[in-house]
């Protein structure tokens, strides 16, 4: 990349995994298996119409020279090119594991007893981010927009501008960002907050992760001034000025309305019923992690049948578990925490011959069965710690075509300021908060339910994951932002009415 290249823009997304999993089989064959998780959900459809590279690591160890073929195969079907960065095995382990799973993940979701501030683990983040800006600078032009994403990669743009680059970048943070008094705890925060703001342009996913973003900034960086009002505000750092907006990401609606109204997902949903008969399906699906709240929910759902006898039978809780990071130690107590509550709660309440209170699943789910289990939940019970946004909930209201179901939904997931006039919102540590919610929404009218999940439903559709992507983009090149319209749910804020907390 250089100052005098040319060609049209494309759109380079950097993340640290590709959307494709890569895995050798019987023969030695490389073989590119689609990937998970919310980014790829919200940008492959994304990148289809438009065209463009995504960079990432491969998931394989070692180099990913020996993968150029299936790289080659699977961008060629997807519709955009794929480039993989190679990692090491302790690059995994320290870059990974470690400062991106042992330190960020926990305190930027407000869990800072469970942070490992290793010093190796930030050593060795930084010379993992400077592999993934040598992979932008190989293979982007000047004239492209490069958009990065998520937490693993805070320092991309600092090592691309180390290397002259000029080009427009975005970063967006798909998690929570910490309070300051948090953020504080940190021993690398100043460098990060530097790092971010080389940015061109960094998106959140609420209103309130700017606002501590912003407030952090003010704390550490002090040449910083902070202006505007509305939807994005500018951060002024001498002669240069960074863009600080909340994006409220979201999912292909039409896309999962569409799939989730086939003859086969409806006659999968009928067949859980009639497993399940006479009964309400209560239903949570969450990742294996322990920011999603799931033990407290369990001993919600025991309050729930503790406190009201005749719901007994009357109702059904499914959890699914998908296994995730099952090398971190943390997850295996989660995992056997989890079970041991089932367990006890089943040993306590099921009935001979019948009624199990809970039906457990430690798996992934097809593509069939998750819309299959959305529809067939007359309840959505999500209730993470802290949650960036939770397109989980998203999913579940719009696979909802009957409209005649409730989402009870944690008011510390980003998605509450976009749902919370359909949700039912609770605080996820309050078990008998979360159990009379539950029971509410047992009872609550047709009605209601109609009305309130319609009002949700409408929302995701006008703020889809077209919305989402057009929104950043738009704010990276809009010359007057006043005009920039005023996503759902976030409310317009001044740059100089933030307080800071001390």
């Amino acid at each position: 990349m250089n100052a005098h290249g040319g060609g049209r823009e494309r759109l380079i997304v950097v993340s640290n995994r590709l959307p494709f999993t890569f895995r050798q089989d019987a023969g030695g064959r490389w073989c590119a298996e689609p990937g998970g998780g919310g980014l790829v959900t919200a940008l492959l459809p994304v990148l289809r119409n438009r065209g463009g590279m995504w960079i990432g690591w491969t998931g394989a160890a070692g180099d990913s020279g020996a993968l150029s073929e299936a790289l080659a195969s699977a961008g060629a079907g997807a519709g955009y090119r794929l480039e993989g960065v190679a990692l090491t095995a302790e690059e995994m382990e320290k870059f990974y594991l470690g400062f991106s799973n042992e330190i960020i993940w926990p305190l930027f979701h407000d869990l800072q007893s469970l942070c490992n501030f290793d010093p190796a683990y930030w050593r060795t983040y930084c010379d993992v981010n400077a592999k993934y800006a040598d992979a932008v600078l190989a293979h982007a032009k000047p004239a492209d927009f490069i958009w990065v994403h998520d937490y693993h990669l805070m320092n991309v743009a600092a090592e691309l501008r180390r290397r002259g680059v000029h080009s427009r970048l975005g970063f967006f943070l798909h998690i929570p960002f910490p309070s300051p008094d948090l953020f504080m705890k940190l021993p690398w925060r100043l460098s990060l907050l530097q790092a971010l703001l080389e940015y061109d342009l960094v998106g959140f996913q609420t209103a309130d992760d700017r606002r501590n973003f912003v407030q952090c900034a003010r704390l550490l960086v002090k040449d910083a001034q902070f202006e505007g009002r509305g939807h994005v505000l500018v951060a002024r750092l001498g002669r240069r000025e960074v863009r600080i907006g909340a994006f409220p990401i979201s999912i292909d609606y039409a896309a999962f309305q569409r799939r989730a109204g086939t003859p086969e997902v409806t006659e999968m949903a009928a067949e859980l019923h009639r497993r399940l008969p006479e009964r309400k399906l209560i239903l949570g699906i969450d990742r294996l992690d322990y920011t999603k709240g799931i033990p407290l929910r369990l001993k919600a759902f025991e309050n729930l049948l503790e406190r009201s006898p005749d719901l007994r039978e009357r109702v059904s809780f499914i959890q699914v578990v998908v296994p995730s990071r099952e090398d971190i130690p943390e997850y295996h107590r989660l995992r056997s925490e989890i079970e041991q509550l089932v367990g006890h709660i089943n040993g306590r309440f099921a009935r001979p011959g019948g009624w199990v209170p809970i039906w457990y699943e430690y798996r992934s789910l097809s593509r069939l069965e998750l819309l299959a289990y959305y529809r067939a939940a007359d309840i959505g019970l999500i209730t993470p710690l802290k949650d960036g946004m939770n397109l989980v909930a998203k999913e579940y209201c719009t696979c909802s075509i009957e409209e005649d179901c409730v989402l009870i939904l944690s008011e510390f997931a980003g998605a509450a300021a976009q749902l919370y006039r359909g949700a039912l919102l609770v605080n996820p540590y309050d078990i008998e908060g979360v159990a009379d919610a539950i029971r509410r929404a047992y009872a609550m009218e047709p009605a209601e339910r109609h009305a309130r999940m319609r009002r949700m439903r409408n929302s995701i559709r006008e703020h889809d994951v077209f919305w989402w992507v057009d929104s950043f983009l738009r704010a990276a090149i809009t010359k007057d932002l006043r005009a920039f319209p005023q996503p759902h749910g976030q409310p317009a804020e001044d740059a100089t009415e933030y307080q800071l907390p001390f």
